[in-house]
């Protein structure tokens, strides 16, 4: 976890949420998390709360119905969307935060 936040530069100064579902290698800490992660485990069989899981609509858009030459023609159409969706940071909100997430504190 210590690399994980500083990849994202979490500190005191930016707090990062991390959503953990119920994976057997998500262990805690031993030694607790660094400054500036926060960690939330969802319940048992719970897809429906996991975040990313909303997301797949989002890119199934662009590949519903169609088909493909090759893996590098889906992988295109994939990237070219993924990297688009990475501006679009309220549509991305409105998908995957949800009321029950605790905010974090500054």
């Amino acid at each position: 976890m210590t690399a994980f936040a500083e990849r994202v530069d979490a500190g005191p100064d930016h707090h990062v949420l991390v959503v953990e579902d119920g994976g057997g290698f998500h262990v805690p800490a031993q030694q607790g998390h660094p400054s500036g992660i926060e960690t939330v485990r969802l319940p048992p069989y719970s897809p429906e709360l996991q975040p990313a899981e909303r997301l797949w609509q989002l890119t199934d858009a662009t590949i519903a119905n169609r088909c493909f030459e090759s893996l590098d023609a889906l992988s295109e159409v994939l990237g070219q969307q993924c990297a688009w969706l990475e501006t679009q940071l309220d549509l991305l909100s409105q998908y995957t935060l949800f009321h029950w997430w605790p905010l974090c504190q500054n």
